[in-house]
């Protein structure tokens, strides 16, 4: 069984900005200062309210506290974000461990070629202000699925490219798939993410960026943006096993 409720089908239409902050109660966490990290990409981050998802991981498994903010527009390239300046304003203050980067699937030359470059750009942005980037490895459409190894692997260039983590959630759908082929990972357009595709996404954010398992996560979520999210135990454990094979893979090379 697969139920979200969430605020954030209105959303499709603007931009989407907001922190998140938590620290976990009555433990030494207190003291700890946040994992700070700033989301830039489009509909395909803020849907289900990803950044909040891995903020639950957090919370649920006793480590740091996560920070972060979305910046985001619908169908938003980096080359957008790059001259819309708001993302560059928002790393130039200096503040985040991590900036994940991402744009549409990039399967195509010119895509990849897009994604490469403002990678890059955005890169050496990050790192004189003190962060590392991050390479958000999405999906094709649904009617796209031949592009699923084009969009591993152009995400795979641009983490390499500018020595950034890679986040393969798009090799981690896929596996997933193999074990059950009728998992719902879309939403019913046929695009964005269901809610298991969001939980698949951060968990294998989660698992990178603590460098902790993601097996035996909690299947429900209650977010602090109101949204909730719940998988069955069994469907759950499948993409844990999912999202902790594609970070192995990508890991290992």
């Amino acid at each position: 069984m697969v139920n979200v409720t969430s605020r954030f089908a209105a959303l499709s239409a603007v931009m989407v900005v907001f922190v998140v902050t938590h620290l976990h109660p009555g433990t030494a966490l207190e003291n700890r200062q946040a994992l700070r990290v700033l989301f830039i990409g489009n509909s395909l981050t803020y849907t289900n309210d990803l950044p909040g998802i891995v903020k639950a991981f957090a919370r649920a498994d006793g480590q740091q506290a996560l920070e972060s903010r979305i910046i985001a527009f619908p169908n938003y390239s980096l080359e957008d974000h790059w001259n819309s300046k708001d993302a560059r304003k928002e790393i130039s203050k200096g503040r985040w461990d991590y900036v994940v980067l991402q744009q549409g699937p990039s399967a195509s030359k010119e895509g990849r070629a897009l994604l490469l470059d403002y990678s890059r750009r955005f890169a050496e942005e990050i790192r004189k202000m003190g962060g590392k980037p991050a390479l958000y490895s999405v999906w094709p459409p649904a009617n796209r699925r031949q592009d699923f190894s084009g969009v591993s692997e152009s995400y795979r260039q641009a983490a390499e490219a500018v020595d950034g983590i890679m986040f393969p959630v798009c090799d981690a759908w896929l596996n997933a798939w193999t074990v059950s082929p009728s998992i719902e990972l879309y939403s019913l357009d046929g695009f964005h993410p269901s809610a298991a595709g969001s939980y698949l996404a951060g968990l294998v954010i989660y698992e990178r960026l603590y460098k902790r398992s993601p097996i035996g996560l909690p299947t429900r979520l209650l977010l602090t943006s109101g949204g909730k999210i719940e998988i069955s135990p069994d469907q759950a454990l499948l993409l844990q096993k999912a999202a902790q094979q594609a970070n192995e893979f990508f890991v290992r090379r």
